[in-house]
């Protein structure tokens, strides 16, 4: 029989906070690759955290053995790539609005800085097979989706861990990049003897070479009732007027646009109206510029200013402020998830929402705590209302954050890759409330997603960078 890699019996936290439902045994065995699946809230992470040993247990400790690498800290043979780790490294080098400020661009570190010289052929292979050469000179806050998600896998590499945990791989890949990084885990198992675990949550995320699934099944989300995913506009909560502007006037217009970091041109003459009702789907592989343009449309971008954008009608730069322009804008993204890292209760996130600030600063009035509780009720997550932020689930955050996009009843939903880690049950039901949204013909919509089977029906328009 195959040695024992990791093993836990009855293993329960001495943290209430990070127990799971019953104490957890789990064992992984040498050349196993391994899959853990379950939906949202079912306890994934949790199980991670104690197979790692970040959560102390009460009396049978986590058993590890790495044959021939005993001598070295579980810390070296374990890599845990987490889903924060997906959108930039745990030290914050990639603070929210950091990459759209060029000063920042200029003096943000590169790749090189952070990488060795390929100065030994075990680490001149790990480059060319993840095509790091040609990133040597990229300033990490530039990095696309795709090229940061190698980045940040080379330098788990790197350190020849035994064991390499990556929580929902594929997440913002595009369907060329998705298959480019199951071939090269493909050749990481068969050439550096490499066990994989990957912490997925649908079944469609499994690749072929997975040995064994450890399904995870605690109860943590309770779906809505049909009846409250069902958007009334006549009942909506509403913190402004309803926008009474004719269905067809244009609320976007970008005219001759390009945007450029010193010798890097992220796209340019770039022409795109959006008019009011539309919902368009914006398409592009990883690097095409989609979030960057994004950001040109939120105003986190201050380069907008030098460009021919009008918003809402109005010129940008002729005496809006930032908030002026947030205010009608629900907003969401791989970036806002990444930089939320207020640990205030979920109803708090919510109600920041009203105000677009990154945590809760206004005391809101009890009747918009009211309209915070409809929105979480509508995604299902009315119960996680008094539960800190950090220690929810990945796709339990995304909720949250998704929740405070609509809290203020935008008159333009601007949804950047808003299904990540969520499981199936829940990306149909976002997708549900996206399209009870939208029926009203005054919301306009703006949505990316790498999966043309996220984009709810109500699409009425495609662009492609």
């Amino acid at each position: 029989m195959n040695r024992t890699v990791i093993e836990v019996v009855n293993g329960i936290a001495r943290h209430p906070d990070y127990r799971l439902a019953e104490p957890v045994n789990f064992i992984l065995r040498e050349g196993e690759q391994l899959a853990i699946l379950g939906p949202n809230g079912s306890g994934k992470t949790k199980l991670v955290n104690t197979l790692i040993g970040r959560y102390p247990l009460l009396m049978n400790e986590v058993h590890y053995d790495f044959g021939d690498y005993n001598h070295r800290m579980v810390c070296e043979n374990i890599h845990y790539m987490a889903f924060r780790d997906s959108y930039g490294d745990a030290d914050g080098s990639y603070y929210y609005q950091q990459r759209w400020h060029s000063q920042d661009v200029e003096l943000s570190p590169r790749v090189s800085d952070v990488l060795p010289e390929s100065s030994n052929e075990h680490t001149a292979a790990l480059y060319a097979d993840f095509a790091i050469d040609s990133l040597f000179d990229k300033q990490l806050v530039m990095l696309s989706s795709g090229e940061l998600r190698r980045l940040q896998i080379v330098k788990a590499l790197l350190t020849t861990p035994r064991v390499l945990i990556m929580d929902n791989p594929f997440i913002g890949l595009d369907a060329d990049t998705r298959i480019l990084l199951t071939d090269l885990m493909q050749r990481l198992i068969a050439e550096r003897n490499l066990q994989l675990i990957l912490v997925v949550s649908r079944e469609e995320d499994i690749p072929s070479f997975i040995t064994r699934v450890v399904e995870m099944k605690e109860p943590s989300l309770t779906p809505p009732e049909k009846e409250d995913l069902v958007y009334k506009h006549h009942e909506s909560p509403s913190l402004q007027g309803k926008t009474g502007g004719k269905a067809a006037s244009p609320i976007i217009s970008l005219r001759d646009v390009t945007l450029r970091y010193g010798e890097r041109t992220i796209f340019e003459h770039l022409d795109w109206k959006v008019c009011r009702g539309e919902r368009w789907a914006l398409h592009g592989r990883n690097g095409s510029g989609k979030s960057a343009l994004l950001g040109l449309i939120c105003g986190d971008n201050p380069q907008a200013y030098a460009c021919d954008i009008s918003l809402f009608g109005c010129r940008r730069g002729t005496g809006e402020s930032i908030w002026d322009i947030k205010r009608r804008i629900g907003y969401v993204s791989p970036e806002m998830h990444r930089a939320y890292l207020k640990d205030l209760p979920s109803i708090e996130i919510v109600a920041s929402g009203l105000h677009d600030s990154i945590g809760l600063y206004v005391r809101p009035r009890p009747e918009h705590i009211d309209i915070c509780k409809k929105w979480m009720r509508v995604f299902g997550i009315e119960k996680l209302a008094d539960r800190t932020f950090l220690k929810l689930s990945s796709g339990e955050q995304r909720l949250v954050l998704l929740a405070r996009a609509f809290v203020k009843d935008p008159e333009l939903l601007i949804l950047d890759e808003p299904l990540h880690g969520l499981d199936t049950e829940r990306r149909e039901m976002v997708r549900h409330i996206i399209d009870e949204y939208c029926s009203c013909p005054e919301k306009t919509l703006i949505m990316v997603t790498h999966y043309p089977e996220e984009l709810p029906t109500c699409i009425t328009h495609h662009k492609t960078l």
